[in-house]
């Protein structure tokens, strides 16, 4: 079943629309343009050609879940210490 639904998901994201997931986030795609980039051994310049990539961009939801404790995780480890 989860096959499922992430083959529909990934489906409609390379069509190029847009999957929100309530309380979770929304996958798109995005263009990206030709670029120069460098080759981290040679440092020589390179071109780097256009393509498309997909981009999660979690809802404000799971932005809020993902903080919620984090001062406090740090509390509590220096305080088992």
């Amino acid at each position: 079943m989860v096959e499922m639904v992430l083959k529909e998901i990934s489906d409609v994201i390379v069509s190029g629309e847009t999957v929100k997931l309530s309380s979770f986030g929304s996958f798109t795609v995005r263009e990206k343009g030709l670029r120069v980039g460098r080759n981290p051994k040679t440092g020589k310049e390179v071109p780097i050609p256009p393509r498309r990539v997909a981009v999660f961009k979690p809802s404000n939801i799971m932005k809020q879940r993902i903080n919620e404790g984090v001062g406090s995780e740090a509390r509590s480890e220096e305080a088992a210490e």
